[in-house]
């Protein structure tokens, strides 16, 4: 609803990335992604949008994608990188950049404190305040810090509820609280073997919820997010009239990268 290629979480990530490297007179954004990564895209439409010079990261052998190919459209120059260097992101940035002072450091995902105060402000966007359960999905955790942080300062009574979509979600809880002290749910039994993996189930809840609402989600996160939420309520986990709030982060282009398992799908 925000914008077709800088959606969802990116451009509340990004906001005041963008207004600080503007401050500092930063001419070129460089940050870092997978081949299918939303963040790339966002970045390099944001860049193109408001006059930055982009760079993109990517971790592992050279490919060619239709993700890849929009972020070259929006005129991002891509540089491909062995997983062991992209490891340490500063030290790569440094290696490559660390000359130019126009140059701005943007991390993966756009994770960070900047990011943190963006997504922070979706709670402040609310119609309305008597919610008492908001979901949301995790990667970095960033996303999920900022909205955490904004129900606490805001007073609000909602619980804030976590699915990581990765293995090992559990040390998610460490770095959302390094950005707020406010109380948090995880669930990290919705990961369906790890980041961006699925399952059969997974893949035919995906095109049940699409076909049967018109909301268009998508396996990596919203996907694993309105599953756990749908999973915990046929549990008895919410109260009966408990007013729940599914925060769709967009990232709907991970969908191209998709295509071969949903034509695969048995329901499909």
């Amino acid at each position: 609803m925000i914008h077709p290629f800088i959606s969802g979480n990116k451009w509340r990530k990004l906001k005041y990335i963008l207004l600080e490297a503007d401050h500092l007179g930063k001419k070129h954004l460089v940050t870092f992604g997978g081949a299918y990564s939303n963040h790339l895209i966002a970045t390099a439409c944001a860049a193109a949008r408001f006059g930055f010079k982009s760079t993109g990261i990517v971790r592992g052998e050279e490919v060619q994608n239709d993700i890849l190919m929009l972020c070259k459209l929006f005129g991002m120059e891509l540089r491909f990188t062995d997983r062991s260097s992209y490891r340490d992101k500063l030290l790569l940035f440094s290696e490559l950049f660390g000359d130019d002072p126009e140059t701005m450091f943007i991390d993966e995902g756009g994770a960070g404190e900047l990011a943190v105060k963006g997504c922070a402000e979706l709670i402040t966007e609310l119609s309305e305040e008597a919610y008492d359960h908001i979901f949301c999905a995790a990667g970095t955790g960033t996303t999920a810090a900022g909205i955490t942080h904004g129900i606490g300062e805001g007073s609000l009574v909602a619980t804030a509820h976590i699915v990581p979509v990765l293995k090992g979600g559990e040390y998610l809880t460490d770095v959302i609280k390094k950005y707020t002290p406010h109380q948090f749910e995880m669930h990290t039994d919705y990961h369906f073997g790890g980041y961006a993996k699925t399952s059969p189930e997974l893949l035919d809840f995906v095109h049940s919820l699409c076909r049967s609402t018109g909301i268009l989600i998508e396996p990596v996160y919203t996907g694993k997010m309105f599953f756990a939420l749908f999973d915990l309520a046929s549990r008895g986990r919410f109260a009966p009239g408990s007013k729940i709030l599914a925060v769709h982060t967009g990232g709907l282009t991970g969908l191209l990268g998709m295509s071969s398992k949903f034509n695969q799908a048995a329901t499909f």
